[in-house]
């Protein structure tokens, strides 16, 4: 027996086809029928990689008995929170406003307005962790409901008023008349710097107590900033933090690729879901830790997590699927975990130096069982070992290669193969960050195959900019949200760095047109989350936090300043800067939870490169000066002049390749030589 989720595209909604509770997805069928028989709404938001939504869903929603309370006292839909990140975002905020604090699974109680008035996460059967057992939460609620219905519809009302204030910010007047240098200024880059370093984990790397999430934005800007200020304490951070994932758990050491977080401190247990994003994040980070540094060390742990990405998570379409599961076969991380048994039976003589660098033992060093990492350096390890560090690396080598067959014939963790528009566009921008660092053809391949199925699969008409935000095997759905947008330009802007194709800008402007117009709020200053048409949610949230993800609103002051450079758009370029100047403060004293805002002042006090390449060997140059480490840059090309563009106006001198650059409204002399491009960078 299913229920309607039968017909949906998502593997989170499709998990709970077969619950006897009589879900329904978001949408008018459901709206109607609580209204017409006057029934709060349960919606309960979650995701196919997520452990306690998997838990909740076994203990709960399977149950026979619990499912009749859920079908007879309300109307209950089934969410994917990252199919419908817009609803997810509107009832979390409610749900923090209520409790202070959130997380998945979101089940979140509304009036028949679709107003919410009482929620919480998880809820187990009976009651434990300080919490009430679901059933009891369901019979309250629907008491009151009943008995208490106008001090609900006050909560519910007030509720709902505080998420329309919320949208308030950022309206104080700034002056962006002042000159640059009084709006963003290096004092300010030095006390996020210091707030940084204030949170900064200085043995384990990272940042804050467990659990410990990557904040790959804030390892970014440190790695900015060190460029200017060569500060060699941010710089040691920065670099520690890398290494430290590297070594640790949260990296898979056979497989390839990142887990979402560590449960604590040093790296070593992580929650076992890999995302999409988390991914992309890391490697643009690695990619930006290499050109700095030359440490090879961050070459091979992108080519690792790249050749990852290809293997398990990629479409045959070329879009990039979104998770994997943390659990297989009921439990979290299985799949990852080893005994010292197996070790010593696949590796033969080979197991005690693999067991000693990677903390394997008979006791286990996670609930009984081993995760591979390294929490001691190599030549440490070789040195007790008595062997050569060279001699551990080849060792290591060959037996991580024994052990991926063996690992392959496990059950695999579940995969979510939906494709997001926006996630995929951040791993095509890491993609090219790859190209541009390591110039491996297979790199642009996976960017490019990406962005045609975007442009492919997802646009929703030929004769208009917009598209859909989710895509599986054929079947699109759902408008695209503000974070999709301003990442499609993001990746569009790098897809053109690396190929020289000059169309990418053309689109990337194109769309940046639409989204101004369909997602501008009134002040023409920042940007709704949704986009002016959509009408099935009770407010249009404007973001600007970087969570796991970077806030679109972020993303598109990145956006708007470069294109206003290639275009010459004042009025672009002055909508970034207020943007920025209205969220200075707060960005300024909360660092760790603006990191790409932080990176876009940084941007602003330390200049933006423009870089224009002219001539036959344009695409030569270009790969060049990709290689350098040169953040914040504008960078294309041409082998002739393009009247659309002013930096490639008049630059063309027959036979010759010129390199041009620009900052702040001066040119200096352009040359033909890319190490005399590199002293003037």
């Amino acid at each position: 027996m299913t229920n309607r989720l039968a017909k949906e595209t998502s593997p989170y909604l499709l998990q709970h086809a077969h619950n006897p509770v009589d879900w329904y997805p978001w949408g008018e069928e459901a709206f109607r029928r609580a209204e017409a028989e006057d029934k709060p709404i349960l919606v309960s938001i979650g995701y196919a990689a997520c452990h306690w939504c998997h838990v909740m869903e076994r203990e709960s929603f399977e149950d026979e008995a619990t499912a009749r309370i859920m079908n007879e006292h309300f109307i209950n839909i089934k969410i994917d929170r990252e199919e419908r990140p817009d609803i997810d975002h509107i009832y979390m905020d409610a749900l923090q406003a209520m409790a202070g604090s959130g997380g998945w699974p979101l089940n979140m109680f509304l009036l028949p307005n679709r107003q919410p008035f009482y929620g919480g996460t998880y809820f187990p059967p009976k009651q434990a962790y300080n919490r009430p057992s679901w059933q009891e939460v369901l019979l309250a609620v629907s008491d009151a409901f009943k008995t208490k219905r106008k001090d609900l519809e006050e909560q519910a009302s007030n509720l709902t008023q505080h998420l329309h204030q919320s949208n308030q910010f950022g309206m104080e007047a700034v002056n962006i008349q002042l000159p640059k240098e009084e709006l963003f200024t290096a004092a300010q880059c030095d006390a996020m710097t210091l707030a940084i370093m204030g949170q900064a984990d200085k043995e384990w790397g990272g940042f804050g107590r467990a659990p410990k999430f990557p904040q790959s934005f804030t390892i970014q800007y440190l790695l900015r900033y060190c460029r200017n200020t060569k500060n060699g304490e941010a710089l040691q951070q920065a670099l520690l933090s890398l290494d430290k994932m590297i070594d640790g758990g949260i990296y898979d050491q056979l497989g390839g690729g990142f887990a979402r977080y560590s449960t604590d401190e040093k790296w070593l247990a992580p929650h076992f879901e890999k995302m999409l994003y988390d991914n992309a994040l890391l490697i643009d980070t690695l990619c930006e830790a290499y050109q700095l540094t030359g440490n090879e060390r961050y070459a091979t742990v992108i080519r690792h997590t790249l050749a990852f990405i290809r293997r398990e998570m990629t479409a045959p379409e070329g879009g990039f699927y979104s998770a994997l599961d943390a659990d297989s076969e009921g439990e979290e991380g299985k799949f990852y975990v080893w005994s010292e048994e197996e070790i010593n039976t696949v590796l033969g003589e080979d197991a005690p130096a693999f067991s000693a660098y990677y903390d394997i033992s008979r006791q286990g060093n996670w609930e009984d069982h081993n995760i591979l990492w390294a929490p001691r350096p190599l030549e440490e390890v070789a040195a007790g070992l008595g062997m050569e560090p060279a001699q551990l690396e080849a060792l290591l080598e060959r037996s991580r290669a024994k052990l991926m067959p063996v690992r392959d014939q496990r059950i695999r963790p579940g995969l979510d193969d939906k494709v997001l528009m926006g996630w995929n566009a951040l791993m095509i921008h890491a993609c090219c960050k790859a190209f541009a660092a390591l110039g491996e053809k297979t790199f642009l391949e996976m960017a490019e195959a990406a962005m045609e199925c975007i442009w492919k699969k997802m646009r929703r008409s030929e004769a208009s900019y917009s598209f859909w935000h989710t895509y599986k095997k054929g079947d699109a759905r759902y408008p695209a949200f503000l974070d999709d947008y301003a990442y499609l330009v993001r990746a569009m802007i790098a897809l053109q760095e690396v190929t020289g194709n000059l169309d990418w800008l053309r689109k990337a402007k194109a769309v940046t047109e639409y989204v101004a117009e369909q997602f501008g709020d009134e002040s023409a200053r920042y940007f709704y989350y949704t986009a002016a048409a959509q009408e099935d949610v009770i407010v249009r949230k404007k973001e600007v936090y970087d969570g796991a993800v970077p806030s679109g609103n972020a993303v598109m002051a990145h956006n708007l300043w470069y294109l206003a450079v290639v275009f010459d758009r004042r009025d672009w370029a002055e909508r970034a800067v207020a943007m920025t100047a209205s969220l200075s403060q707060s960005v300024t004293r909360y660092p760790t939870s603006f990191g790409m805002w932080a990176s876009m002042i940084l941007k602003m006090v330390q200049g933006t490169p423009e870089l224009a390449v002219s001539g036959p060997a344009y695409g030569a140059r270009m790969e060049e000066l990709n290689r350098l480490y040169v953040p914040g840059k504008v960078l294309l090309g041409a082998e002739h002049d393009q009247e659309d563009m002013p930096l490639l106006q008049q630059r063309e001198q027959k036979g010759k390749t010129l390199i041009y650059l620009c900052r702040d409204y001066h040119c200096v002399k352009p040359v033909e030589d890319i190490s005399e491009i590199r002293n003037l960078i």
